[in-house]
């Protein structure tokens, strides 16, 4: 019976505490709804277009991002003919940068690669677009120096996956 008597004001305190944590609406503090917009079911992701002369980063972009999409959002990616939304990019730069190099060599220590792009998320239903970035950019760090000898490809798979990410993290709803 003492033991009871306790466990009421115990178990009230962490109702209160709990409910005082969440809110429906994200602007009066924290929510536990979706992060991403509800009235969205689908996106459809052509391959992005490619005004570089990096051969098949677009295919490698393109094919992060419908990942990324598929393992973060309740977004189903699907043809651009039933998708709900559409996500249209274009690689405007690949630029390759040495960093560091060796006081003995002189060759390049740390390279690092910047991907730059232009997207659009658009409403297929309204025509309007809902996200529009100019000059997103993400970067992937290598070493093409002895030992490592790591290959600008290493540099440019990180560059992709940073921006793949970063991209998907810019579809969240509007707080």
């Amino acid at each position: 019976m003492i033991a009871s008597r306790h466990l009421l004001p115990i178990l009230l305190l962490i109702a209160s505490a709990l409910s005082a944590g969440c809110a429906t609406d994200p602007t009066t503090g924290y929510a536990s709804t979706s992060l991403y917009r509800s009235d969205i079911a689908s996106v459809a992701i052509p391959l992005f277009t490619n005004d570089t002369f990096h051969r098949d980063v677009e295919v490698e972009l393109t094919d992060a991002v419908i990942k990324e999409i598929q393992a973060r959002t309740p977004y189903k990616v699907t043809s651009q003919s039933r998708a709900d939304t559409v996500l249209l990019g274009r690689i405007r730069d690949v630029e390759i940068e040495q960093i560091s190099k060796s006081r003995l060599t002189g060759l390049g220590e740390e390279v690092v690669l910047s991907l730059t792009i232009d997207f659009q998320w658009r409403d297929q239903r309204t025509e309007k677009p809902i996200v529009a970035r100019k000059s997103f950019a993400a970067h992937g760090l290598f070493v093409p120096s002895t030992p490592t000898g790591e290959r600008l490809e290493l540099g440019r798979t990180a560059a992709v996956q940073r921006l793949a990410e970063d991209l998907v993290a810019e579809l969240q709803d509007a707080w």
